[in-house]
């Protein structure tokens, strides 16, 4: 009966929070029980885009992360030396057993793992993944580490079978794979990592097994500014066919604001990630329900409201700085006030000014991570290379700088362009 979900970050307690909290046991994440429960397929990583604010892909990056199998439901001893041996059998009780694996642990000390990865559900997952990057308009690949971990090529079988039946003519048409030689294009793991940093352009999507994908979606976040700025939704199937969503934010719970705020500091929380699960869950609500009238409306406007208030420097200090940046309780307000007008068509305005139609892009010294940055050494460093001390850095002075730093990026050799070539080769083979 349940069909769309929000749920609120959840954490698994640490000894000091049993104690503080008056729990029994630290009983375990909540996500692997919904997964199974809810028949999951997949969770949905998107990056979230307010526009005229660069936060860092320029384009939408979607991710996929298989929502079952892998390392997270491991089972796991610690063992001596001695033979180990993993064996199937099967419900048919007629049919032989299968030994998985035989090997003699030699080590005094080992810790023996087993888990497992199902496949029935991939093929729902492809079709979901593809659907969404064609209706996104980005190129899709699918990651995996099938080189090493030969166990890894049904999934991307699965949807190189998925793709080649049903969606290649639609994206060849639509020109997404262009940069692809028109087909499908598996990516090492190893690989997408790099990539993820260097496709800051975005207007990519990739499809990933459970624990891969929890680690590129970080990486993804963090070129993205933060996870907060990051979408995360379980996707299952109910019994008869339609799509089950959880909505949550993918950032943690920020403890840290909130021992500020019991001790009556101001604090600064950026909803953003929340605020578009609950929207998310809202509109995926109304579209189970026959789209029934103003849900849609409401969820397009408090999006704008939510939006607008970023743009319009009226954020929180993470992305206006503390000086011009809101409070976790103006900014909440500011929304409201922003939201009540747009619900009664009243023209976004404030004190009679028109808001300002240019927006700036947020400084990277409001990120958390500049906090660590030594400002006094990179001003000695702008000194040493500002030759004539204008304050300013010429291009010359660039190009001396980028050198003697040893980052000025190198011409592309034949050599290196040949490498690039075969690597791009092996990356395509299917």
């Amino acid at each position: 009966r349940i069909g769309s979900i929000f749920k609120e970050p959840t954490i698994t307690p640490t000894a000091q929070q049993l104690e503080e909290f008056g729990l029994s046991k630290a009983l375990p994440s909540p996500n692997g029980a919904m997964r199974r429960g809810w028949n999951g397929v997949t969770i949905s990583r998107d990056t979230i885009h307010i526009e005229g604010i660069e936060l860092g892909f320029k384009k939408p990056v979607l991710f996929e992360r298989h929502a079952v199998g892998g390392e997270y439901g491991a089972g796991w001893r610690e063992v001596s030396n001695g033979r180990l041996i993993t064996t199937f059998f099967p419900d048919d009780e007629s049919a032989e057993p299968i030994i998985v694996d035989a090997r003699r642990l030699s080590d005094a000390r080992n810790v023996a793992v087993v888990y497992h990865n199902p496949l029935d559900n991939v093929a729902t997952l492809a079709e979901h993944f593809f659907t969404r990057c064609l209706e996104a308009g980005v190129t899709p690949y699918v990651v995996t580490k099938k080189t090493v971990f030969k166990w890894q090529e049904p999934f991307w079988q699965v949807h190189k079978e998925v793709f080649d039946a049903k969606f290649r003519d639609a994206f060849r048409a639509a020109g997404l794979l262009d940069q692809t030689g028109g087909e499908l294009q598996h990516l090492i793991s190893d690989a997408a990592t790099m990539q993820i940093i260097r496709w800051t352009r975005g207007g990519f999507g990739m499809s990933a097994h459970n624990y891969d994908g929890d680690m590129l979606t970080d990486e993804v976040a963090q070129v993205h500014r933060s996870p907060g700025f990051i979408t995360s939704n379980l996707v299952g199937k109910s019994a008869d066919g339609s799509l089950i969503k959880e909505f949550e934010a993918s950032h943690g719970t920020v403890a840290d604001l909130w021992h500020a705020h019991n001790r009556g500091d101001p604090t600064s929380f950026n909803p953003l990630g929340m605020a578009e699960a609950l929207m998310g869950a809202l509109a995926h609500a109304a579209s189970l329900h026959g789209h029934p009238e103003g849900y849609e409306r409401y969820v397009d406007l408090l999006r704008k409201a939510l939006h607008n208030t970023f743009r319009y420097g009226q954020g929180t200090w993470d992305m206006a700085g503390k000086d011009a940046g809101l409070t976790t309780e103006d900014f909440i307000h500011k929304v409201g006030w922003r939201l009540g007008r747009y619900l009664a068509n009243e023209l976004d305005v404030e004190a009679g000014l028109e808001v300002p139609e240019t927006i700036s892009k947020p400084s990277v010294m409001l990120r958390r991570a500049t906090q660590n940055i030594d400002l006094e050494k990179v001003e000695a460093m702008f000194k040493e290379f500002d030759a004539d001390g204008n304050g300013a850095i010429s291009l010359l002075e660039f190009e001396e700088m980028m050198i003697k730093l040893g980052i000025a990026p190198l011409k592309q050799s034949v050599d290196v362009a040949a490498t690039r070539t075969k690597v791009q080769e092996k990356t395509t083979k299917v």
